[in-house]
């Protein structure tokens, strides 16, 4: 009996998804769970298993093709068996009288699909130890950042651009390399463009005496080395927290622009930019101004660790689903910078390193007070330049009155 591979429909606004590689070729025989194919929607990649055991009868895309949710794919069956009934584009009726057997959609193995190396128990996806052995990569010497630390195919990209690095320079004759962009790539490229493109985007930027927050950071290192119970906040934890507060003072910020209209917000869906080995992510955390700092904390490091992952939830990365976004690059050095701002959101904030100011301290006294750098880029057409600026002195009055 033969049966239909269908593409999976992941999440609702995902209306196509591209193919990025087939791991079996027509007339091959699979087994029930094997990787047929790797597919990716605009953030987010997945790896499809076969639904049923038998030989790969026809495979009706390629490499690359963009291809239609819930469409045929491929099917699996017995050798002799037909498959002209199952090709895209035959009436559904036809299609339905045809078939022995027309399963739902599987369910797809999220990113990367659990398996043990059995000889040496590495711990590795099916995707990655092709990728290993693609590129002559030893994973058994890696470290897996995949859940309980299996290897994952961004682990063996890591290693070889490593490696890559290490070999001799490049002779005259190989001044360069290209390779293709990516679909997540094209997304993100595209986006920023018609950003700028699009709306009348300013940036303003101001400092923040950030002495509370170090203080509750200092706090909370302490109590993590003693207390089993205590969570780990960070500073982006609470920037993020004031932030949230500060947007309960200036709902205008927490809004989205739709040319002929202004979207405000009653809750804040807070956006959080993350770099993954795929390229940009921005996951939304939905009511995160109904959240203590605890809860807050949480939910922000698991969104992104699901989109380093790969298995965040196509909804939350659209750029609708934040109603305000924060950036933080402070963690690389960045002194001052301009985030692009993620429509239709009316804004966003960027967060900058911390850089000791000398500041009178009174009596003709002076001494050095860490700041931090915070730049809001704004939509001028949602929002003026004046409530843009007290917007932002209010971020900073919250990081500067923190306590915890």
């Amino acid at each position: 009996m033969a049966t239909v591979v269908i593409m999976p429909k992941q999440g609702q606004s995902v209306e196509t998804c591209i193919i990025t590689k087939w791991f079996r070729e027509k007339g091959e025989k699979v087994n029930t769970g094997d990787i047929l194919f790797s597919y990716e929607t605009d953030k987010a990649a997945f790896d499809l298993e076969s639904p049923a055991a038998g030989i790969l009868l026809d495979i009706f895309y390629k490499d690359g093709d963009e291809v239609p949710v819930l469409e045929n794919v491929a099917v699996i069956g017995n050798e002799g068996e037909k498959t002209d009934i199952f090709k895209p584009g035959l009436s559904s009726e036809a299609s339905t009288l045809s078939a022995t057997v027309i399963p739902e959609p599987i369910s797809p193995s999220v990113a990367e699909t659990l398996s043990v190396d059995t000889d040496s128990r590495v711990r590795i996806s099916p995707r990655a130890k092709r990728m290993a052995e693609e590129r002559e990569i030893d994973y058994k010497k890696l470290k897996g950042s995949g859940p309980n630390g299996r290897i994952i195919t961004a682990d063996i990209e890591v290693a070889f651009s490593g490696a890559q690095a290490g070999k001799t320079a490049i002779s005259s004759g190989d001044e360069y390399s290209e390779k293709p962009l990516s679909n997540v790539r094209k997304i993100v490229a595209k986006a920023m463009h018609a950003s700028l493109q699009n709306s009348a985007q300013l940036t303003h930027h101001m400092s923040a005496d950030v002495r509370h927050l170090l203080e509750a950071r200092t706090t909370i290192k302490k109590k993590l080395a003693t207390d089993k119970n205590q969570q780990d906040i960070t500073l982006n934890d609470m920037i993020c927290w004031c932030v949230i507060k500060a947007l309960g003072r200036f709902p205008d910020a927490n809004s989205h622009f739709l040319e002929d209209k202004i979207r405000t917000f009653n809750i804040v869906n807070l956006g959080l930019a993350v770099d993954t080995p795929r390229g940009l992510m921005v996951p939304a955390v939905k009511n995160a101004d109904s959240m203590d700092l605890m809860k807050l904390s949480a939910e922000l490091k698991f969104v992104a660790d699901a989109c380093k992952k790969g298995n965040i939830s196509p909804e939350l990365i659209q750029s609708s689903a934040a109603s305000f976004t924060v950036s933080n690059l402070g963690n690389y050095g960045v002194e001052m910078f301009t985030p692009v701002i993620n429509l239709p959101q009316a804004a966003i904030l960027g967060v900058c390193t911390i850089i000791n100011r000398p500041v009178d301290m009174g009596n003709h006294t002076y001494g050095f007070v860490p700041y931090i750098g915070l730049s809001l880029t704004y939509d001028h057409r949602a929002i003026d330049g004046g409530p843009a600026t007290l917007f932002l002195k209010e971020i900073k009055e919250q990081i500067e009155g923190f306590r915890y």
